[in-house]
């Protein structure tokens, strides 16, 4: 089953099931939160690193590579020093 998010104002499409991390990479989007040194997105994968961080449906601080994404989720990046 298809779904759908938007992320920063642009609808993106993923698979049922798949972390938001997943839909983003999916997607071809490697980076996607700055920091003080760069350009971050998926680094460890299981949570740990906080590199993934995501505004999603307005909570802060949302690790991409730990939530599933659903159907509707709005998105937005986020920027930490």
């Amino acid at each position: 089953m298809s779904i759908s998010i938007r992320v920063d104002g642009v609808e993106l499409s993923g698979r049922d099931g798949q972390t938001i991390a997943g839909v983003l990479l999916g997607n071809g989007q490697r980076t996607w939160r700055d920091a003080h040194d760069g350009r971050r997105g998926i680094f460890c994968g299981i949570g740990v690193c906080q590199d993934c961080v995501l505004t999603v449906n307005g909570v802060e601080g949302v690790r991409a590579c730990q939530r599933t994404a659903a159907d509707g989720d709005v998105i937005e990046r986020e920027g930490r020093a």
